[in-house]
């Protein structure tokens, strides 16, 4: 499979998430977002963000929604955050949905998505 994002075509998974981590940049969510018909907000960066960062800085590791909300709510402050909210911004789920936005390869979970 492949996205085309400013005229480039950059390969993809047939789960969509891209192939090689390094074509990503914000751009390139957008495109993937529209193809979640998900349009993006400051609470979908933070996600995204989040996300991103857990990858990068625990050697491949992504947060699963536990840890999302856990974290979201240092963030957030005085809203409530549960996973409802995540599942509003990210309606197929957040960790899935938010990796491949993000740029991040499918997260493997018990369930085999």
């Amino acid at each position: 499979m492949a996205l085309e994002v400013g005229g480039k075509t950059l390969e993809t998974t047939e789960f969509g998430h891209l192939v090689n981590d390094g074509d990503w940049d914000e751009d390139v969510a957008l495109a993937l977002a529209a193809e979640e018909k998900i349009t993006l907000n400051d609470r979908h960066w933070d996600v995204i963000n989040y996300m991103r960062e857990q990858y990068m800085d625990h050697n491949g590791k992504q947060p699963n929604v536990r840890v999302l909300v856990k974290h979201l709510k240092t963030v957030w402050t005085g809203e409530k955050v549960d996973s409802k909210v995540l599942f509003q911004l990210f309606p197929v789920s957040p960790d899935k949905q938010a990796s491949k936005i993000g740029g991040l390869p499918r997260p493997i979970r018990r369930d085999g998505y």
